[in-house]
């Protein structure tokens, strides 16, 4: 009877982590690979939409602004339309243009038709269909979608949160197998890829980590869970409640970037495009000091307006009000200072993934990590190859071998803590079910043949 000593069963795991990992390199880090590219793309669009829509985005820069009124009414006789903008982003800075957001049937789901307004001289100076509450131009907004779903729906959404599901997994395994194989690494002969490998795995762990995390709150499934659990845990960031009738907080989506602004202003609601000066002057009466705001006018009787600080950058600037559109009174507020810290995590993590929280330091810190990810991958690669060629064409190891070997307890565990992670993060478990089915089905033939060379003459 074989002995299982606490050393066997470190030893077997981490034969078992090892393969694990290697599932993983083999066939999920194509997908990690196409995140990090179009990660690192999205980063570098931001300059280059300054550029490419330089005219669009920045006008005259001397002389005194008009009020929002004026502007508005510009935008209605360039679009032959009298309806109202859904959102309107005044001007932050002397030498900007007045963003006037509008709802059509024709445009695709989170897409408005942007109207930009010269505050000065009331001159259009472009109109382009932005993409969610963050107003993305056409450049990031494409790049986002491939980012996210590869420009596929809901069904390409499963790429992006594959990824995720397995990054974090791959980058705490790789920090337990470097632990386990240091000292073999320092007398490693040969090619120093491995060593390179698994150097540059450890130095990016942390960012991998966070990379997985924040990406799994975008997902369809994963995401819809770690929402549950937040507002069950009483995480949710507070928004302010546009019902005239109730004042209290309402839950808010950090990830609105994503999603519409809701249904066009409704005739019944009286709103006058001098309402929008109004409404900008209330504002900020009641404390909103951020450069960049949003106002959002009500869409049927009965609601408020809500006008939101959207500058994310150090430090946050995201207070909301919510004001009476008649009296311009504040019949609701949240500020981002009072947030509970799970609040603020969120948002600072969200915001740190899409690199605005700092900005360019923001960026390039990201798109190293990124850079380093991409090499990563390809070193495993170059490794996997050697490694087959090395072994003259022959299967790499299952992972069936040291599973088997496991004490029933120790089984029982990996199998308890596999399930809870495939209910809590959906994709994952599919996946690693698929994994186990093809690593049985490996390992039978594998056994079946050796039979049947020991039963040849």
């Amino acid at each position: 009877m074989t002995t299982r000593t606490p050393a066997r069963t470190g030893k077997l795991m981490i034969a078992l982590l090892s393969r694990l990992h290697l599932y993983i390199g083999l066939f999920v880090a194509p997908f990690i690979f196409i995140a990090a590219l179009s990660g690192i793309a999205y980063l570098l669009s931001s300059p280059l939409e300054e550029w490419i829509y330089h005219d669009t985005l920045y006008g005259v820069t001397q002389g005194e602004p008009q009020p929002l009124a004026a502007q508005l009414e510009t935008a209605q006789r360039y679009l032959g339309d009298p309806s109202l903008p859904t959102a309107v982003r005044p001007a932050p800075e002397l030498g900007d243009t007045t963003r006037l957001m509008f709802s059509e049937p024709m445009l695709g789901p989170s897409e408005h038709r942007a109207v930009f307004i010269d505050p000065i001289s009331l001159e259009v100076t472009g109109e382009m269909t932005v993409y969610g509450t963050s107003g993305i131009l056409p450049l990031r907004t494409a790049i986002d979608l491939f980012h996210r779903q590869l420009l596929m729906g809901d069904l390409g959404r499963l790429y992006s949160e594959l990824a995720a599901s397995w990054l974090w997994l791959a980058a705490l395994g790789g920090i337990l197998l470097w632990a386990w194989h240091r000292r073999s690494l320092k007398t490693l002969s040969g090619p120093p890829t491995r060593r390179r490998h698994a150097t540059l795995g450890l130095l990016l762990a942390l960012g991998l980590i966070f990379f997985s995390a924040t990406g799994l709150t975008w997902s369809k499934w994963a995401g819809s869970n770690i929402a549950e659990l937040r507002h069950a845990w009483g995480w949710g960031t507070p928004s302010v409640s546009t019902a005239l009738n109730e004042t209290s907080p309402q839950p808010h989506d950090e990830h609105a970037e994503h999603h519409g602004h809701g249904a066009p202003v409704a005739a019944n609601a009286s709103v006058t495009p001098e309402d929008f000066d109004r409404a900008l002057n209330a504002a900020r009466a009641a404390g909103l000091t951020a450069d960049r705001l949003q106002l959002s006018p009500p869409t049927r009787v009965g609601q408020a307006w809500r006008v939101a600080e959207i500058d994310r950058q150090w430090p946050t600037q995201v207070d909301q009000v919510a004001l009476h559109p008649r009296t311009m009174e504040v019949t609701d507020s949240t500020d981002f200072a009072t947030f509970p810290m799970a609040a603020k995590l969120t948002r600072w993590g969200i915001d740190l993934h899409m690199g605005v929280l700092f900005g360019l330091v923001n960026q390039i810190l990201l798109a190293l990590i990124a850079a380093g990810l991409v090499t990563l991958i390809a070193w495993g690669y170059v490794m996997a190859w050697r490694r087959l060629r090395q072994t003259s064409g022959q299967r790499f190891p299952t992972v069936c071998e040291p599973w088997l070997k496991l004490p029933l307890p120790t089984k029982l565990g990996v199998l308890l803590g596999a399930v809870a992670l495939g209910l809590a993060l959906p994709v994952l478990g599919v996946s690693l079910a698929i994994f186990i089915v093809i690593d049985a089905l490996r390992w039978y033939g594998k056994n079946r043949q050796k039979a049947q060379r020991l039963h040849t003459p």
